[in-house]
C-alpha cells in the first residue's frame, strides 16, 4: 500500500475515469481529476504531484499538446499516456512527445496499476541516482538533476528521452550502439521498428552539442551498424 502520493488523473470519459479514480485511491493514492488538458495545466502550475496519468484524446488540447508543453517548461514530472489508439507508430509519437509510458486502451487493471508503481519507483531512483551529477564532454555540460545542457551558444532543457539517450550513449563511450539496441532501450520498442525518430533524435543532438552539425565528430554514424559517442575524439 502506498502512502498518499498524490497523482493527477486527466481522463474525460466518466466510466474510466471513476474506475481509475476508485483503483488507484484503494491504492493508497491522492487522486486529483480533471477532463480537459487546460485543467490538467492549471492543476500542475498550482500543485505538487508525482505522476500524471494522461489520456491522448481529450476535449481542447489533447494530450501530445499537453507533454509537450510540459517538456518545453521544464516541467519532468512523469506522465504515463492512455490512449485508444495503440499502433507501434502511435506509441512512439507518444513517447518523442515526452511521455514516459504508454498504455493503449482497453487495458489490465493490475498492469496499468503495476506501470504506474514502476514509474514512481523509477523517478525516485533518477532523483537519487542523478542529484548533483554533470557530465562534461568538449564545450557543453549535462546537468541530470535539472535536464538542462549548456553549450557554447545556448543553454537547452532536455526532454526525458533525450537524458535517456545520452545516459546511454555517455555509458558505452567508444562502442558503437545497433539502431535496434537505442530502439529498445530507450523507446522500448522492438528493435526491427522501421521507423525515423531514432534519426531524428541523432539529428537534434548533433545540433545541440557539435560544433558543425553537418560533421559531428562527438555523435558520429558507424555506416551499416549504427551509432557511436566519442567524449574524446580524435
Amino acid at each position: 500500500m502506498t502512502n498518499n502520493i498524490p497523482l493527477l488523473l486527466v481522463e474525460d470519459e466518466p466510466n474510466i475515469a471513476h474506475g481509475l479514480v476508485y483503483n488507484l485511491s484503494e491504492e493508497g493514492y491522492v487522486v486529483t481529476h480533471v477532463e480537459t488538458g487546460e485543467q490538467a495545466l492549471q492543476q500542475l502550475e498550482t500543485q505538487q504531484f508525482a505522476l500524471v496519468v494522461l489520456d491522448l484524446m481529450l476535449p481542447g488540447i489533447d494530450g501530445l499538446e499537453v507533454c509537450s508543453r510540459l517538456r518545453e517548461g521544464g516541467n519532468q514530472i512523469p506522465i504515463l499516456m492512455l490512449t485508444a489508439r495503440g499502433t507501434e507508430d502511435d506509441r512512439i509519437t507518444g513517447l518523442s512527445h515526452g511521455a514516459d509510458d504508454y498504455l493503449a486502451k482497453p487495458f489490465n487493471l493490475k498492469e496499468f496499476l503495476l506501470r504506474v508503481a514502476a514509474l514512481l519507483r523509477r523517478s525516485s531512483w533518477q532523483t537519487v541516482k542523478l542529484e548533483n551529477r554533470h557530465y562534461d564532454f568538449g564545450s557543453n555540460r549535462i546537468d541530470f538533476e535539472t535536464h538542462q545542457a549548456s553549450t557554447a551558444n545556448e543553454t537547452i532543457q532536455l526532454t526525458e528521452l533525450e537524458i535517456k539517450m545520452l545516459q546511454l550513449f555517455f555509458d558505452h563511450d567508444g562502442k558503437v550502439l545497433s539502431r535496434g539496441e537505442l530502439l529498445q532501450q530507450v523507446w522500448g520498442m522492438s528493435p526491427d521498428t522501421e521507423t525515423r525518430t531514432l534519426d531524428n533524435f541523432i539529428v537534434r543532438l548533433r545540433k545541440y552539442f557539435e560544433i558543425d552539425p553537418s560533421k559531428p565528430c562527438y555523435f558520429r554514424t558507424i555506416r551499416g551498424r549504427g551509432y557511436r559517442f566519442t567524449k574524446h575524439p580524435d
